[in-house]
């Protein structure tokens, strides 16, 4: 059997990811900035590949 994807992370799950807290995703929503996302139900989730996306750009070298 196959393992499930993982190709949608909740709230809270990128706030573990990124160890900041879930109002900081929140605030970001409401600013339109962070990753895009999507609301389905009510219930916010962030696309990985959108995520992922987000992260490269602000990727930094020295």
């Amino acid at each position: 059997m196959t393992p499930p994807r993982q190709d949608w992370l909740t709230t809270d799950e990128l706030a573990r990811r990124w160890r900041v807290s879930p109002r900081t995703l929140q605030r970001w929503r409401a600013e339109r900035s962070g990753p895009a996302w999507l609301t389905i139900g009510g219930a916010i989730r962030y696309r990985l590949t959108d995520v992922l996306d987000w992260e490269a750009t602000r990727t930094t070298w020295p």
